[in-house]
């Protein structure tokens, strides 16, 4: 995708938008909102939707007024003073609107808190310092904001489930269904919904979790364009519940649609 994407659009003229990016530009609302502007029905969420979820200082603050369990923080501009983290070491810095663990570091001590604040501000002029929760990688794929299923990513020799161990063969292995007790699968279920509702997402969409205690689970985001491979995770989940992946892509196919209604015209 380039600055030439525009032109390429209205040269293509296609019938409907498949989004599948990742970062800024393409889930944060940037190409929804070139969509609206040209009229061209698309996947997933719409731009409000896509921007909040991404921003992760609005999202946690629309989690914390819902009741939805997340990480205290503070938020860090560059060039300010370094900020007292929420529950002392060890913390979590990472830039406010990325994905992919990109900029995400596991800080133990305070002499390694400045160099984790330069490094996520090379992403973000905003991070977060937040409390770091210890605990399993629990990951809820959603479809048209009803769950499908659950999955459990164990890192191989890493604490943290960061951007090397993503996407890393052999780093990480998957346990789906994620083995829980069923009372606490029902809640991470339901506080999957709810995230998707407070968001306003829509389409194919993953919360990820950490299952703190084995009973406690905290919300880390809602992402709005999961990776959509064979082998990425939703498709995995979808295929663990009887969806292959050509009928799963058809069916966010289906959900293809403009959000900002047209004076006079179709939605």
């Amino acid at each position: 995708m380039g600055a030439d994407l525009a032109a390429r659009l209205v040269e293509a003229r296609p019938d409907l938008a498949l989004i599948g990016l990742h970062g800024k530009f393409g889930e944060d609302g940037a190409v929804q909102g070139l969509l609206e502007l040209m009229g061209i029905p698309y996947t997933g969420s719409g731009v409000l939707a896509s921007a909040v979820s991404m921003d992760k200082v609005t999202s946690k603050r629309l989690f914390a007024e819902a009741g939805i369990p997340t990480a205290p923080f503070v938020i860090h501009k560059d060039g300010e003073p370094e900020p007292r983290p929420p529950a002392g070491f060890p913390c979590i810095v990472k830039p406010a609107a990325e994905g992919s663990s990109v900029g995400v570091r596991l800080v133990r001590e305070p002499k390694a808190l400045a160099a984790a604040l330069a490094n996520a501000h090379q992403y973000d002029v905003v991070a977060l310092v937040e409390r770091y929760v210890r605990g399993r990688e629990i990951q809820v794929a959603l479809l048209d904001g009803e769950v499908l299923g659950t999955l459990e990513i164990v890192p191989m020799g890493h604490e943290l489930y960061d951007y090397e161990t993503k996407y890393t063969a052999g780093l990480a292995k998957h346990l789906c269904p994620a083995p829980l007790e069923d009372e606490v699968r029902s809640r991470i279920e339901d506080l999957s919904r709810r995230a998707n509702r407070v968001l306003g997402c829509e389409g194919a969409t993953r919360a990820e979790f950490l299952l703190e205690n084995q009973t406690e689970p905290w919300i880390l985001e809602v992402n709005t364009l999961p990776g959509m491979t064979p082998t990425s995770l939703v498709p995995e989940i979808a295929a663990s519940v009887g969806i292959g992946f050509d009928e799963l892509v058809e069916r966010i196919l289906a959900g293809a649609r403009l959000r900002i209604p047209r004076r006079g015209g179709r939605s």
